[in-house]
């Protein structure tokens, strides 16, 4: 496993390398656009696959952390999204895909980045099974508020869709863990990997689909992305200190509220809006992963003081 496990860490850099040889060579990565659905309910399954019924004991036992870090992943980033766009001056295609990022849950790369930084798993495990589940009603209504005025937002297609590329494979993924889930445990880098895997190809459609036009939209975007992502992180760690959580659950709030299921913003773009609209989160997907990295190191080299919760105990 300790093969899976390095690859896992170098995550940003396969990402980085294959976002480069897809603007490079895109006639590499543009046949498998109808791949993205299907790439994205592998990446959810594998999340399913290491939820285990004690995940959704500890969201009944403490709730108000998650609470917060969940009303603060679909306050802040939905509105900062939006924000960003208007004071860039993005055009309509980049603001919906942007708003997708911001509207949809926090990402798995969450979860991975607090271990890497001595958070608390077990609460962004919770706190990412719960906004993804909240997501199938909140991303398209989320969207509608914000930018149905300039857009038809197909609501009712989004919601479908979500359940579907969301809910199902995870619920799959969770009753398989509860026949073998011992025998997944011992897996459990391997389908780290897997996912990883599934989001860079992603990541490569998506820049593959937008390499024209990378020369003139890439900058404004990449720093539209960049500027959300700072958002997120600042504004969940600055507001749950603010809130008096303790240094670990503020970090893994931190990192709950500004990385994002940029993965499944990709998909409902590219199914109900169009490739430009998704490459927002194709650059978010890149970018969260290195800023996320890069934050948990700092992390790492200063460990927290507070004295674990009973509570808040991270498996």
């Amino acid at each position: 496993m300790h093969l899976f496990e390095r690859f896992n860490r170098l995550f940003p850099v396969w990402a980085v390398l294959l976002a480069v040889v897809a603007a490079w060579q895109p006639q590499l990565f543009t046949g498998l656009a109808g791949s993205i659905k299907t790439l994205l309910v592998v990446i959810m399954f594998a999340m399913g696959l290491t939820l285990s019924k004690a995940d959704f004991a500890r969201v009944v036992k403490s709730p108000a952390p998650i609470a917060v870090g969940v009303a603060l992943q679909f306050l802040i980033m939905p509105v900062a999204a939006l924000a960003i766009s208007r004071l860039l001056g993005l055009s309509d295609a980049l603001t919906i895909g942007m708003v997708l990022v911001g509207a949809t849950a926090g990402g798995t790369s969450s979860n991975v980045m607090t271990w890497l930084a001595g958070g608390r798993v077990a609460l962004s495990v919770s706190m990412t099974m719960v906004s993804t589940l909240l997501s199938v009603v909140a991303t398209p209504l989320l969207t509608l508020l914000l930018v149905g005025k300039s857009v038809d937002v197909p609501v009712a297609g989004m919601l479908t869709s979500i359940a579907q590329l969301v809910v199902v494979p995870i619920l799959v993924g969770v009753i398989v863990n509860h026949w073998l889930g011992d025998r997944i445990a011992r897996i459990e880098p391997a389908l780290a990997s897997l996912a990883m895997l599934a989001i860079v190809v992603i990541i490569a459609i998506v820049v593959a689909l937008n390499a024209g036009r990378l020369a003139t939209l890439g900058p404004i975007v990449a720093l539209a992305v960049i500027a959300h992502n700072a958002v997120g992180l600042a504004g969940g760690y600055g507001l749950a200190r603010a809130l008096r959580f303790d240094e670990r659950t503020a970090r893994t709030i931190a990192f709950e509220v500004g990385l994002q299921n940029s993965g499944l913003a990709v998909a409902l773009a590219n199914q109900f809006f169009t490739a430009t609209s998704a490459l927002p989160g194709a650059l978010f997907s890149v970018w969260h992963n290195v800023s996320g990295s890069l934050l948990a190191g700092a992390w790492k080299r200063r460990p927290a003081e507070d004295e674990p919760s009973p509570a808040l105990q991270s498996r």
